[in-house]
């Protein structure tokens, strides 16, 4: 299916979105909108016949755990919802811990790398035979950007993707943005990546931009979509024509001509042919290849065990501090945990802006203190609740004025009452003494 060039609908630029030239399609974040109700601008969209495709961010294919079926009944919603096409997700692990490890339940409010090995590959095409199963619409998976490197991997990116390809039949939603990003912080190259890709297989390609600090590079969807991505985006067109390209943005949204100028620049690399072009037609396109014969089967219930306790001693080091697991960069590893903590940060003060307004400028000061000693276990609205709660219990804030605003608004949404005095002691008491 054609596509065309798109742009990533988000609720601050969604009148820039509705006036940008030569948009053909949207992409929304899934979980980002209500089954019952959708927002105006998408409305409009719509009756005009540009298509939405719903983007998930939660599911966690990649995890040790069956997929949940009340989050994919969510995304089928919004795929009936929407009309779309198709749905996407992410080859990615958010969530570690519970039942499979006998451990508390944690979540990484982000999307973490699977370690790519033939363990990890047995898991994941079961749950994207499961999610297939339960989706109206075919479904895509996108490559996904990383701090970190697995220790004792047996595939690169492009075998993986391959095999993923040919034994669930799955689409491929390719970030190029993502492929450079891979190439700084962990040192593959694009181009071995998308000569392994089955490209017949793409069903969409994302561009986004970013920004390197330390020789580190963050993939923000912040900034302005840089030249060595626009490379990886003609190394790809010199392979395949892609269906459908996207632009990305997130925060710090610029002007709409800034926004429509991006886009032109990706429309025109997506539209060129670079002298590699015949390169899809040579064979090395071919889901089939391999650097050597694909391991058989050795069962997916061990492999979820292995894999279980591996992302939970993973997530467990960048969430709540303890020591990182063996093979892996202490310091990529701290970076990671710094990039996870100030992200849930950012997140909880857009799903409760009251927060850095009562608090001020010690918001971020605060939050970031909490989350060292409160790993994120129920989402991000939850996670405002309790890092509320605790603030309260610990006395603070000192200012009266804010204590009885945060007050307030934490009774207005988590119960009848504030925590008075004794309840505070009791589980001020609680929390020291189980060591958190």
């Amino acid at each position: 299916m054609k596509l065309g060039t798109g742009i990533g609908w988000r609720p601050e630029i969604a009148d820039a979105v509705e006036a940008l030239p030569g948009v053909d399609w949207v992409e929304v974040v899934a979980e980002n909108i209500c089954t019952g109700h959708l927002p105006a601008s998408l409305v409009r969209l719509r009756e005009r016949g540009i298509t939405v495709v719903p983007h998930g961010v939660s599911l966690g294919l990649g995890g040790a755990d069956r997929p949940d079926q009340d989050r994919l009944a969510g995304l089928a919603a919004r795929a009936v919802l929407l009309d779309a096409p198709l749905v996407t997700e992410h080859i990615a692990f958010v969530r570690a811990g519970g039942v499979l490890t006998a451990s508390p339940r944690l979540e990484a409010g982000h999307l973490l790398p699977v370690p790519r090995t033939w363990d990890a590959l047995e898991m994941l095409c079961e749950n994207v035979r499961i999610a297939q199963d339960s989706l109206p619409v075919p479904l895509a998976l996108e490559n996904i950007a990383a701090l970190i490197s697995w220790p004792g991997e047996e595939l690169t990116e492009g075998q993986f993707l391959a095999e993923l390809v040919e034994r669930t039949g799955v689409r491929l939603l390719i970030d190029v943005a993502n492929l450079h990003t891979n190439h700084v912080n962990r040192g593959e190259d694009p181009s071995a990546a998308l000569d392994e890709l089955p490209v017949e297989a793409i069903a969409y390609v994302h561009v986004a931009g970013g920004v390197e600090k330390d020789g580190v590079w963050h993939d923000t969807h912040a900034h302005p979509v840089t030249a060595p991505v626009l490379e990886v985006l003609a190394e790809l067109r010199s392979r395949v024509e892609p269906p459908g390209v996207l632009l990305e943005r997130d925060d710090d949204f610029p002007p709409a001509a800034e926004l429509a100028d991006e886009l032109a620049s990706i429309r025109a690399t997506a539209a060129g042919v670079a002298s590699g072009a015949s390169r899809a037609a040579s064979g090395c396109t071919s889901v089939r290849r391999r650097s050597g014969p694909a391991r058989p089967a050795a069962g997916v219930a061990g492999a979820r065990d292995r894999t279980a306790v591996a992302q939970a001693a993973l997530l467990s080091s960048l969430v709540a501090g303890t020591p990182a697991p063996e093979g892996f960069d202490g310091r990529r590893l701290r970076v990671q945990s710094r990039a996870l903590a100030a992200k849930r940060a950012e997140v909880v003060a857009k799903v409760a802006p009251e927060l850095p307004e009562i608090l001020g400028d010690g918001y971020r000061k605060e939050f970031l203190a909490y989350a060292g000693t409160r790993p994120m276990s129920d989402g991000y609205r939850r996670d405002a609740l309790d890092f509320a709660e605790q603030l309260l219990i610990a006395g603070g804030p000192a200012d009266d004025v804010a204590r009885r605003r945060l007050t307030h608004w934490w009774q207005d949404r988590a119960g009848s009452r504030p925590p008075r005095r004794g309840t505070r002691l009791v589980r001020a008491a609680r929390a020291a003494l189980s060591g958190r």
